[in-house]
């Protein structure tokens, strides 16, 4: 296992790729409230999905819609938190869906009648390569920021760099860093 730090614009936290050497298979912001799941001993070093990731970092930081995904694999992903996986990646740059939004697709999809977005909320949160998976366009009720392991200023930095209006977004009670 390698990892690699990307520095980020500095509006954001940095950013740790983690890889198998063929596919990139962790990104997350450094200080996120996950990033203990991530303390372990990896190997400080190069790779193809580190150099074709860094390339979609670099394009997308400078306000571009990549034209690519680097290779990823998600590792032993149950079928839900796939599921999840793959409607929060057909999310289009510049625009949100709730939680609420993604349990009715799949609950759509699965011909039942609800599902629980609180269900979605564990499947979203668990996803370990955020932005290519891009778990910060997941929103709650009435455009509120929540849930977002990066922390929550760097979904707010995100969302705007996206181009969302952020005043039609509001704070969880506890604030900026909730």
């Amino acid at each position: 296992m390698f990892t690699w730090t990307y520095t980020t614009p500095k509006d954001f936290n940095d950013i740790i790729l983690i890889s198998d050497g063929e596919s990139l298979t962790g990104l997350y912001f450094t200080g996120s409230r996950d990033a203990h799941k991530h303390q372990l001993e990896y190997t400080k070093k190069t790779s193809q999905p580190f150099q074709e990731s860094i390339d979609w970092l670099d394009r997308y930081f400078a306000g571009e819609l990549p034209q690519f995904t680097p290779k990823f694999r998600l590792k032993d992903p149950t079928p839900f938190r796939q599921e999840v996986a793959e409607v929060m990646l057909r999310i289009p740059y510049g625009h949100v869906l709730t939680y609420q939004d993604i349990a009715n697709k799949i609950a759509q999809k699965r011909g039942k009648p609800s599902m629980s977005a609180q269900a979605v909320g564990g499947a979203v949160g668990w996803n370990p390569i955020c932005l290519i998976i891009p778990c910060h366009r997941v929103v709650g009720k009435d455009k509120k920021l929540t849930g977002y392991g990066g922390g929550l200023n760097n979904k707010y930095q995100l969302l705007k760099l996206e181009g969302q209006d952020m005043s039609e977004f509001t704070w969880p009670k506890g604030g900026h860093d909730s």
